[in-house]
């Protein structure tokens, strides 16, 4: 049997497993973090005489945990004004190797919106198989189901996010080097260069959540984006500034208004094309960015 102080380290060993699972189910800081605290008073409640591996018993609570409260967000969610979008995700400049070895896996924004096709079961045994390396049997056990449906399942996960797109093959300079070009082009309402930034088939996701002026409905299209963007930038450019910066593990960008964060932009590239923009501005879920300002970056 664990002692109160074991317990408070085994949980902290295996706390950013914990977190990742929790984030990629949720797609919230907080509402993960609600999870983790939850998990840990189990955790101090529980009996472990008959716990043979902690680190599994903790997995099966956060997982177990999340997907239910990811059933009531879902009818939440179902009246959230415009496209809702995951919350932007800062990793610490300086994370622990147990972290980078949980965030290295997939954490795009294109990635977590791919998620929300999946039920909460689905989700939950995708994610841990394909993302977390739990076998069958254990997600079996995990979810209540059976190995052949927990296989059938995670099959059926993996048609429904699955994406036909050619993916972008290019190092970091070169997509530093399209947002940058984006940037200034929207800012300067350089219509011109927008188009031959983006596909044909690119879409922008605005998530302001009622909170802030947004567009309510996806923007697809080049010509139309390109115009709506050019539009904005002539009127209202010189009131906002761009800085390129980490978001959920890729690069993005952070943008400020009058010294405040104003939103955060992540992309999708196609072909060496822009073919899709998440952009996060509800202040709601921009509260990981509230300490920054303009002199922490640099473009």
């Amino acid at each position: 049997m664990f002692n109160d102080e074991q317990k408070v380290e085994i949980f902290r060993q295996h706390r950013a497993r914990l977190f990742g699972i929790a984030y990629r189910m949720l797609g919230t800081h907080a509402e993960s973090e609600d999870i983790l605290q939850e998990a840990y008073l189990k955790w101090h409640q529980i009996n472990t005489d008959e716990i043979e591996t902690p680190e599994a018993w903790l997995v099966t609570v956060v997982t177990r945990l999340s997907i239910d409260r990811l059933r009531k967000a879902s009818k939440m969610r179902e009246t959230y004004i415009g496209p809702w979008l995951p919350e932007p995700l800062v990793i610490s400049d300086a994370p622990t190797p147990q972290e980078e070895l949980e965030f290295a896996s997939n954490l795009s924004m294109a990635f977590m919106i791919l998620l929300e096709r999946l039920s909460p079961v689905e989700r939950a045994a995708f994610l841990l198989h394909d993302i977390f390396d739990c076998d069958y049997a254990d997600i079996a056990r995990i979810v209540g189901k059976t190995e052949t449906a927990s296989r059938q399942l995670i099959h059926r996960a993996r048609e429904r996010v699955r994406t036909d797109k050619p993916r972008f093959e290019s190092n970091e300079k070169e997509r530093q080097n399209l947002i940058k070009k984006f940037s200034i082009a929207s800012d300067t309402g350089d219509e011109k260069t927008l188009l031959a930034l983006f596909s044909e088939e690119v879409l922008m996701m605005s998530d302001g959540g009622g909170k802030v002026t947004a567009a309510r409905k996806i923007v697809r299209g080049k010509v139309k984006l390109a115009h709506t963007l050019s539009m904005f930038g002539i009127k209202f450019g010189k009131s906002f500034k761009n800085f390129i910066s980490q978001i959920n593990g890729e690069f993005g960008l952070l943008t400020f208004h009058e010294g405040k964060i104003f939103s955060a932009t992540t992309f999708e590239f196609t072909d060496g094309k822009i073919s899709a923009m998440y952009r996060v501005m509800n202040p709601d879920k921009l509260k990981a960015f509230a300490d920054l300002n303009e002199e922490n970056f640099a473009l």
